[in-house]
């Protein structure tokens, strides 16, 4: 069965590979075929569908903004001294090679549920903490293992975009349904009762593909062993200017520049003074998890956690290269957005799901829907903006709670995460891996993670 699912899912890759372009022609395509839409559906001209795109394409500058910031605490937090020394010595707990691919899988996912900016990268660093304590694992499993973070349990968690979005104030859907806190989304019993058990459920199944035999499949494991660790770059704690260079007649002894540079009282100070802030509003009681509390939280957190400014300095410039397709691509997806709503596409389509759904299996269609279009899309808070419009219309006429659309669209924004490589890219640089290498292992995992998924939405409005 697994040989036979793993040739099929192989073979997905090969189609993929030959017909999907990258993620930023996706985005263009979509345009185009939002145009379209916008012209022969909503019966606009195409003067008018210029002036809607034109009209949306910086409506999500902020947002744009605020998932670059996710981005980029979560790397800064992952390669700080003190969790990479946390995640080596948790590397040291296993003793066997399938407890090690048992706890790669759950740190995933928890890293993931914290952060998806630092499940992104955090896996990936822990990986090779892994695999020097622990060379005789199976190795493409491990490393398919360091990605169910990703496609398993990110969105359901604190860094969800759809809920954190709809949490945080003067959202771009404020109009249509106010605020929405996240005490009853991410922290509902329904969302923990069901993260509980589709870790359970992957973490199973990582032991059911465990090889039997005593030969394991290493390859590809001398070649990230003789990697050089994203963590070992911050070691170097010589002050440098912008240039990179000790500025000219600067005394090499002493200098204030050098001192504040090279000294954690400036991290202390100020990263102490976020904390306050926090403790601030906690006791004014108008404390309210967003993007932008969730955001600062992990901004004053990386101050704390590095030893000085200049390795803060050196985690955040690294951190910018992973945030190119968020920048570039939101701006594409705002205008998709401005097509749709401002054409009044948005309602229309709303109307078609009210057509094919009830109150009832309008959640188990949302999770579907949004795990489809994500394979094409996969952009979490892009992809909402884009989606939002015309599911929460379509939820309201058939009487959903709002709640239950923004989980099922969590839900389903990452459910094909496991198939797609997009967000697989820091995982496998340092895995130094193709995506097929460990896709035969996602696509099993993919399928008992649906089903369970799956069933779930089809009992969420009896259970909610």
């Amino acid at each position: 069965m697994r040989d036979w699912l793993g040739r099929v899912v192989e073979k997905t890759t090969v189609w993929s590979t030959r017909w999907v372009p990258s993620a930023f022609v996706i985005a263009c395509l979509l345009t185009l075929v939002m145009f379209a839409m916008v012209v022969l559906v909503a019966g606009k001209s195409p003067v008018e569908a210029l002036g809607y795109w034109m009209e949306g394409f910086w409506e999500l500058l902020v947002l744009a903004m605020q998932f670059s910031l996710i981005m980029i605490t979560g790397y800064m937090v992952a390669v700080s001294p003190p969790a990479s020394k946390a995640l080596k010595a948790v590397a040291g707990i296993p003793k066997t090679a399938l407890g090690t691919v048992c706890l790669m899988g759950l740190v995933s996912m928890a890293l993931s549920w914290t952060h998806w900016g630092l499940g992104l990268i955090g896996g990936p660093i822990f990986l090779r903490f892994l695999i020097r304590r622990h060379p005789d694992v199976d190795y493409r499993l491990l490393a398919a293992a360091g990605y169910v973070g990703p496609g398993c349990t990110w969105h359901a968690g604190l860094a969800g975009s759809a809920p954190l979005l709809v949490a945080t104030p003067k959202h771009f859907m404020e109009g249509q349904i106010g605020i929405i806190p996240m005490s009853t989304t991410t922290f509902s019993a329904f969302n923990l009762w069901l993260t509980v058990v589709v870790v359970i459920s992957v973490v199973s199944t990582l032991i059911a593909l465990y090889p039997r035999t005593a030969t394991a499949n290493t390859e590809g494991l001398e070649h990230v062993l003789e990697g050089t660790d994203a963590i070992a770059k911050l070691e170097s704690t010589s002050v440098r200017n912008s240039a990179g260079t000790v500025s000219p007649g600067a005394d090499p002894a002493f200098s204030l520049a050098r001192f504040l540079e090279s000294s954690y009282l400036i991290n202390l100070v100020v990263g102490l003074l976020g904390l306050a802030g926090f403790i601030m509003s906690v006791m004014r009681g108008n404390f309210q998890m967003s993007l932008n509390v969730f955001n600062s939280a992990f901004l004053f957190l990386a101050l704390l956690l590095h030893p000085n400014p200049a390795s803060f300095g050196r985690a955040a410039a690294q951190g910018t290269e992973l945030l190119h397709g968020i920048i570039i691509q939101f701006p594409f997806y705002a205008g998709i957005y401005g097509l749709m709503q401002h054409s009044g596409l948005a309602v229309i389509i709303g109307n078609w799901f009210v057509s094919i759904a009830s109150a009832q299996t309008f959640p188990l269609v949302v999770y579907w829907y949004s795990g489809i279009l994500n394979y094409f899309m996969p952009s979490g808070g892009a992809k909402w903006a884009v989606e939002a419009p015309y599911i929460i219309s379509a939820g309201n006429a058939l009487g959903v709670p709002i709640q239950q659309v923004v989980l099922s669209y969590a839900w389903g924004d990452m459910a094909t995460d496991l198939l797609q490589p997009f967000w697989a890219i820091p995982l496998l640089a340092v895995a130094r891996l193709e995506f097929k290498d460990i896709l035969g292992y996602l696509g099993i995992l993919f399928v008992v993670y649906s089903f369970v998924v799956s069933i779930a939405f089809a009992l969420m409005p009896f259970v909610w």
